[in-house]
């Protein structure tokens, strides 16, 4: 496994958690607090659940350490983050939005560049 692969899944363990755990247990106050809103808790906590979903594999394909293990979740990565990544960007079209929404685009953008440069990598 390389080391951008191992800096990739760490980094996105990380995001997984810090934004996962929140959107799972507190959806509502974590979003308010981020100025986020109307929130509708019911796909906010199933959005949590599928980051920490995520996490967790990445956490596994990490202990198991090799590139085998974690292509499944690179394929993946690229279609969540890229999927994530295209429906913001669709959706911010010709409208004014808050700096965060920026900041998760670009976000998005970034994991999904990361992905698809690990899964070119061999």
């Amino acid at each position: 496994m390389s080391k951008l692969l191992k800096v990739t899944l760490v980094v996105h363990i990380v995001l997984a958690v810090l934004f996962g755990v929140p959107l799972l247990g507190m959806p509502g106050r974590f979003l308010d607090w981020l100025g986020w809103a109307p929130v509708d808790p019911l796909l906010s906590r199933v959005l949590g659940a599928a980051l920490l979903g995520f996490g967790w594999l990445d956490f596994r394909a990490l202990r198991q350490g090799n590139r085998a293990a974690a292509r499944p979740l690179i394929e993946a990565g690229i279609v969540f983050n890229g999927f994530a990544a295209a429906g913001l960007a669709w959706n911010m079209l010709g409208a004014g939005w808050p700096w965060y929404v920026w900041t998760l685009l670009g976000g998005f953008s970034a994991l999904t560049a990361l992905w698809v440069v690990n899964y070119l990598k061999k």
